[in-house]
């Protein structure tokens, strides 16, 4: 079938939602007596599991698109977003297949519209595979606060081609990478660059910072949301996210939210269908030479506390905000507040440090702030609550 085609009968389904548009095959009639009791023939799923390439010294997109585009979807949302990229109401974005029971990892975004309490689900979602098959799918879940949804599939009658996750643990700036999407609605596209950036921030879709993420000079531009970023070997590193853009294009610095987060996701996501995080309820800003010495800090490492959620965890475990604002270095600084030096043991350094340590527990659960006061060191217990929908 011509792609003009197959995109006419994927338009046919989506504006009359047809029963069998997806398979294009008739349903076999059914007689009435004996034979109508008989189970209808099941058609076989079809896994191919697609193995990393294994350790080399020598990147080679086109092995790694060979044997890892067949398992990359376009994923079709109607309801929801889309922007750009999207078509007569469709949203349009990527997704890859991880699992022969139909699983397909996609970004939140791409299968809703609005943000924090304002999310609502795209009314219908379909998957178009590599091999022109188009079927229904359904969201098992949504994780906003790390952009990761979580789709499933029939998988009878179809090839699945579930992708290798890899880890984001100890990835090096200047290792090559390659993308694969649907930039623009253009499916099966492949580009290729280096991480140019760890430990990024980015936007979630509830107004908290998504920590860790990984940047590239890949080319992503809009359609790539929810596509893999894999590495020499071929393995999943980070789900493709959000570009920086001043023309709306790709320009160089993309964005993927890191597997080991989405991996977090997606096990909170199969277990109850979302998940719950974490929550402090303070903003912080991490020490640097210059910021010490002028307002003369105790300490050389740590987050300064600016604010302080009112009636939050912290806020009634006894942290202190600061409360007179200085300007320095062209921004405003809280200055009085208590500077955390270490959670539960672990010291704080890097501008996530904080963040990275609450994200990794579940609500509920206690820690333990160092902190120092002036000269004082006061070590607060503190009982973690639950990230509401928005920062607001």
């Amino acid at each position: 079938m011509t792609r003009a085609a197959r995109a006419a009968v994927l338009a046919l389904c989506l504006a009359t939602v047809l029963p069998g548009c997806a398979d294009e095959r008739p349903a076999p009639a059914t007689s009435a007596g004996a034979d109508a009791a008989r189970p209808a023939p099941q058609r076989p799923t079809r896994v191919e599991v697609v193995q990393s390439l294994g350790p080399s010294s020598t990147f080679r997109p086109q092995a790694i698109y060979e044997r890892e585009a067949p398992g990359v979807v376009t994923v079709i949302s109607v309801g929801a977003g889309g922007g750009p990229s999207a078509r007569d109401g469709r949203g349009l974005g990527t997704g890859f297949v991880i699992a022969g029971r139909g699983e397909v990892v996609t970004n939140a975004h791409v299968v809703t519209t609005g943000q924090g309490r304002d999310l609502r689900r795209a009314s219908e979602v379909y998957v178009e595979f590599a091999d022109a098959n188009q079927v229904p799918a359904r969201i098992v879940g949504v994780d906003p606060h790390a952009d990761v949804a979580l789709l499933r599939v029939d998988p009878a009658g179809l090839t699945l081609r579930p992708l290798p996750l890899g880890s984001s643990a100890r990835l090096e700036v200047g290792s090559p990478v390659a993308a694969i999407g649907s930039p623009f609605g253009e499916p099966q596209s492949l580009s290729v660059g280096v991480i140019s950036g760890l430990d990024r921030s980015i936007e979630s879709l509830t107004g908290f910072r998504i920590p860790g993420a990984i940047q590239t000079d890949a080319a992503i531009n809009h359609g790539n949301s929810g596509g893999p970023l894999v590495d020499a070997r071929g393995r999943v590193i980070g789900v493709n996210s959000q570009i920086s853009s001043t023309g709306g294009g790709g320009e160089g610095v993309g964005y993927a939210v890191p597997v080991d987060t989405v991996e977090r996701s997606l096990a909170g996501l199969r277990a109850k269908g979302r998940v719950d995080y974490a929550y402090l309820g303070v903003t912080t800003v991490v020490l640097f030479p210059q910021l010490v010495r002028r307002f003369d800090l105790p300490v050389q490492r740590g987050a300064w506390v600016q604010e302080l959620v009112p009636g939050g965890p912290a806020a009634r475990a006894g942290l202190r905000a600061g409360t007179r604002r200085v300007r320095f270095q062209a921004r405003p600084y809280a200055v009085g507040g208590d500077v955390i030096t270490a959670v539960d043991g672990k010291p704080v350094r890097a501008p996530d440090d904080v963040a990275d340590a609450i994200g990794a527990l579940a609500p509920g659960s206690r820690v333990t702030l160092d902190v120092r006061r002036g000269a004082r060191r006061v070590a607060l217990d503190v009982r973690l609550g639950t990230r509401p929908a928005d920062v607001g």
